[in-house]
């Protein structure tokens, strides 16, 4: 069943919590991301959540959020998911939402892995979206490939001016 617009929207303010955390720099965006987990019979569950730089190496907020996740015990998984305590995190991710303030990236300038391919790679189930990621460094594709490989993508609408004015915090000053 189809969770209510209202539902997404309040996850996808929890992704600008996590982005306004994020110490802006003028090479990148601030970008937040959480990850919800939405079992059948089951209230949906924040996994974990993320943002850009928040780990170290230049990382990204899908990225991170992914990490964070993959870092969870036996027991946290359990704790999270008791009526399911036998579920693993691979089993999770065909269950999983990212909800992103800014599209996933599909290339990364310092030649790390794109966000587009860690969310692929992870076989998440969908990917809402605050808003595209703009033309500042990159030409960004990153939901098409989501679309390509079979994730569903939703733009949620009503949050992009939000979504970008966090992405670009810290270079105000820019013209």
């Amino acid at each position: 069943m189809e969770q209510d617009l209202g539902d997404h929207i309040r996850f996808l303010y929890l992704a600008i919590g996590e982005a306004n955390k994020c110490t802006p720099i003028p090479t990148a965006f601030c970008v937040g991301c959480v990850l919800v987990v939405r079992l059948p019979d089951s209230p949906p569950t924040i996994l974990a959540s993320g943002y850009s730089r928040e780990l170290a190496g230049n990382t990204h907020a899908e990225a991170n959020a992914l990490c964070k996740a993959r870092k969870l015990t036996t027991d946290q998984l359990a704790s999270l998911f008791p009526l399911n305590a036998a579920v693993n995190l691979n089993d999770l991710m065909a269950f999983t939402d990212v909800y992103t303030t800014l599209e996933p990236c599909s290339v990364r300038t310092s030649g790390l892995a794109p966000c587009a391919d860690a969310l692929i790679e992870a076989k998440v189930k969908r990917c809402f979206i605050g808003a595209g990621e703009p033309d500042d460094f990159v030409q960004c594709i990153g939901a098409q490939k989501l679309k390509d490989a079979g994730i569903e993508v939703v733009w949620l609408k009503g949050l992009e001016a939000e979504c970008l004015c966090i992405a670009r915090k810290g270079r105000e000053s820019e013209g």
